[in-house]
């Protein structure tokens, strides 16, 4: 079967993190987060990917390159950002018999992925408690009879996770009208199929749409739990390990570092001496972090530096980014109320209790740099020595 992955958008809810890096190609463990989404088709048995691009396509290109995996690897440019329908109509010239689109940005669990190939003609269902913010699913008989859109009344819980299987007939039908984002929905392409073949509902057991940079650190999360111990790198002998820490050759790990997994040290990385990294950590390749130095469930992207005697917890720190020594995150509100975070302009509840930072990529911090929990700090923005920062710059 031909596997669509849509990994063409702009990623605008994801910023400052995107602002040269498309979305999909965000880190999730060892490798960006469209590979996660490339990995499940093709265990679940693509024979061809079809990956849609757009913005930064030359990144996604250099990564895939014309064979992924063992399987042949085709690329489709979606010139103008005009919703998915308008992205699988790009690849539809590729496309011959019945096929499956994923979203880049969306981590499913492999074996439901399976199952939704299997099952095809189908669609990829989750339940929600609330699922008015949604498209949700009625069923009849074991076969979607129906999709509405963010409905008052749900007619189930079951919601639409965006992968689909498709029937051939369906490249046919992909010229459908703007909805009223003024986005060409795939979501109409998947009620013409109800109306004309039987489609499958199969629950996945895991997924997570990946559009904001808290969701990314929950990525991270999902992910790095699943790691098994390897130490590859150099650790010092006065190191110390718990868990399921991952050191990738290359890498190294100094005197008096603790690291508690789950954490994944990138080769090039250098930790320590001295350092405490804990919780679900991504410390990415060729990635400083510097004596004494704490870092808890955070991102930090290739070539980041944390200098010494600071601390970073539940944050997301770009490429490039340059943490002052005795820089310090916080990452919890007095009021113990969820952090916020600005996207696209307005404030957000992140649900989390306790979330840090995002730094940009090339953002640099001055010396004993104070950021409040949910501040952003946009691509090579820059604080002064000593500065508390409590609101986005």
């Amino acid at each position: 079967m031909q596997a669509v992955v849509l990994a063409a958008g702009r990623g605008t809810r994801m910023r400052p993190l995107t602002e040269s890096l498309p979305k999909p190609m965000l880190p999730v463990a060892d490798r960006p987060l469209v590979a996660h989404v490339a990995d499940a088709a093709v265990a679940a048995g693509a024979d061809e990917l079809v990956l849609v691009v757009g913005y930064e396509a030359d990144l996604v290109r250099d990564y895939f390159r014309s064979t992924y995996e063992g399987v042949p690897v085709r690329y489709a440019v979606q010139e103008e950002q005009d919703g998915t329908a308008d992205a699988v109509r790009a690849a539809a010239p590729h496309l011959d018999g019945e096929f499956a689109v994923l979203n880049g940005d969306n981590l499913c669990d492999p074996a439901g992925v399976r199952t939704l190939f299997e099952a095809g003609p189908s669609v990829a269902t989750v339940h929600r408690e609330d699922p008015t913010s949604y498209g949700v699913l009625a069923t009849d008989g074991g076969s979607v009879s129906n999709i509405v859109e963010k409905p008052a009344d749900p007619p189930s819980t079951l919601v639409n996770a965006g992968a689909y299987v498709f029937p051939a007939a369906a490249t046919d039908w992909l010229d459908v009208p703007p909805s009223e984002r003024d986005e060409r929905e795939l979501t109409d392409v998947l009620a013409r199929s109800i109306d004309s073949v039987d489609v499958t509902p199969v629950e996945l057991d895991g997924w997570l749409d990946v559009g904001r940079p808290w969701e990314l650190l929950e990525a991270n999360e999902w992910q790095l739990g699943d790691l098994e111990r390897r130490v590859e790198g150099t650790v010092s002998e006065d190191a110390t390990l718990h868990g399921d820490v991952v050191v990738e050759p290359g890498a190294r790990v100094d005197d008096g570092v603790v690291i508690e997994g789950p954490a994944l040290i990138r080769s090039g990385a250098s930790v320590g001496p001295n350092a405490y990294v804990r919780g679900a950590t991504l410390v990415g390749k060729d990635v400083s972090v510097g004596h004494a130095v704490e870092v808890k469930n955070s991102v930090l992207m290739a070539g980041a530096n944390v200098n010494h005697l600071s601390y970073v917890g539940d944050s997301v720190l770009g490429r490039d980014v340059n943490v002052g020594a005795g820089t310090n995150v916080a990452n919890l509100r007095h009021d113990d109320r969820p952090v916020e975070l600005t996207v696209k302009g307005e404030r957000v509840s992140t649900g989390r209790r306790k979330f840090g930072a995002v730094l940009g990529p090339g953002a640099s911090t001055g010396i004993n740099t104070s950021l409040d929990p949910g501040v952003t700090l946009s691509a090579g923005a820059t604080t002064l020595p000593g500065e508390r920062v409590d609101r986005d710059r």
